[in-house]
């Protein structure tokens, strides 16, 4: 265990390595923060629950459209062509929703979609730059792990930075701000060394790109319903904390889904997992879906922060695995795009939680709403159950790639799938 934690340094000493991870999850800000800053400035300005989590699914099924496009892209095209001025457009879009607000609605959601749909596809360019960045297969095992880490840390401190943004300034307020350092975070990456120098392995032309590999559509079917379960807590969470505290309460649910998640990655990350990753992720997602059930409890405001800790310990884990199965699953050349359909799934799925747990909560109250995160948890994990037999198959099995996805020199590229491990 110690030495998984060395891994963590090892890599972080890497040359780049802390540029890349720190400028993605800048640049990653609005993700972390969008469904909550949307949900309290649509309240600020007298709407209800349904409108804003209708105008948060506008959000993420936009950037659910966009992140494979944009992804595939970057394969074609490079990464600073697309990503910056992706960020830019995306950032702009935000902008226009937070200075007209509700009306007309029709601007807010065409607003709101851009916003979404030009998301720059930040996380799935660095995983694909990872190989060429620390070339060793354990280390990129390790930033794998560490990547969903950091990204835990972006979804604990996101709240939190809304909630003071709120309190300092105002929601419009926080919408410009978070939108704005994220255009930042992109330009930090894009003029980065390795990020011009990358270029995508030739692929073969094929209209499916990386959605014609079977195994990788088994998984993103399973991370869509865990992506429902993630989005229905946001939208439970609203009255829950109107009902014991405000914002403020609601921001530490938040913050606390978040922390569990990176407590849980870490211990994940630092350790060496044996065995196939598709038997490993079965697992996870079994307990992932038993660790929501005690949300329906609604205990105490502190109680319940307690429960929003444990409800995410398992979340980081399932991704990082999720990510080494996309590698095993990826047809050659659609590493970027295999990686952005990967955040697609997650934000439609979270995307159709929001839009369920309107509706739900207002017909049942928040008891309800955090009943299907559990329900969400279960059915991901028989659709793995199902599956199982092709999740099993990769697309390269025990190979090391003749070619880099991500070295333009074409460097020998350790596969995930020569080691069963994550």
């Amino acid at each position: 265990m110690a030495a998984g934690f060395a891994g963590y340094g090892e890599i972080l000493r890497a040359r780049h390595a802390a540029r890349l991870l720190g400028g993605t999850l800048v640049g990653r800000l609005p993700n972390a923060t969008s469904a909550i800053a949307i949900m309290l400035f649509v309240r600020a300005e007298g709407g209800t629950y349904s409108l804003g989590g209708a105008l948060v699914a506008v959000y993420g099924v936009a950037n659910a459209v966009g992140q494979p496009l944009l992804g595939r892209l970057v394969d074609l095209c490079g990464q600073p062509r697309v990503q910056l001025p992706a960020a830019v457009v995306s950032a702009l879009a935000m902008a226009v929703f937070a200075f007209t607000g509700l009306d007309p609605l029709l601007l807010a959601y065409a607003a709101v979609g851009a916003a979404g749909l030009f998301t720059p596809p930040l996380e799935g360019g660095l995983r694909a730059l990872w190989p060429s960045v620390l070339r060793r297969e354990d280390q990129v095992h390790t930033a794998y792990s560490m990547d969903a880490v950091a990204q835990e840390v972006m979804f604990t401190v996101g709240p939190l930075l809304v909630t003071l943004c709120v309190a300092l300034g105002s929601e419009r307020a926080a919408l410009l701000v978070l939108n704005g350092v994220g255009v930042l975070g992109a330009l930090s990456v894009v003029v980065s060394a390795p990020s011009r120098a990358w270029r995508s392995a030739p692929r073969e032309a094929h209209w499916l790109g990386a959605l014609r590999s079977p195994g990788l559509l088994v998984l993103l079917g399973a991370l869509l319903w865990v992506g429902i379960a993630m989005g229905s807590i946001t939208v439970a969470a609203v009255p829950y904390a109107d009902a014991h505290g405000g914002d403020v309460v609601y921001g530490w649910l938040m913050a606390a889904l978040g922390l569990g998640a990176l407590l849980g990655g870490v211990g994940y990350g630092a350790r060496r997992w044996s065995g196939a990753p598709e038997r490993r992720l079965r697992v996870l997602v079994a307990f992932l879906a038993v660790c929501y059930l005690p949300l329906t409890l609604m205990p105490g405001a502190v109680a319940m922060v307690v429960l929003a800790v444990l409800a995410g310990v398992f979340l980081a884990p399932v991704l990082a695995c999720a990510f080494v199965i996309v590698d095993r699953h990826a047809p050659r050349g659609t590493v970027t795009e295999a990686f952005s359909w990967l955040v697609t799934m997650f934000t439609v799925g979270a995307s159709v939680g929001t839009a369920l747990a309107g509706p739900v909560v207002e017909a049942g109250g928040a008891r309800w709403g955090f009943a299907l995160p559990g329900a969400a948890g279960a059915v991901a994990l028989v659709v793995l159950l199902v599956t199982g037999r092709v999740l099993g198959v990769p697309v390269e099995s025990g190979v090391v790639a003749a070619s880099s996805e991500n070295d333009p020199n074409r460097a020998v590229e350790p596969r995930f799938s020569s080691g069963d491990r994550a």
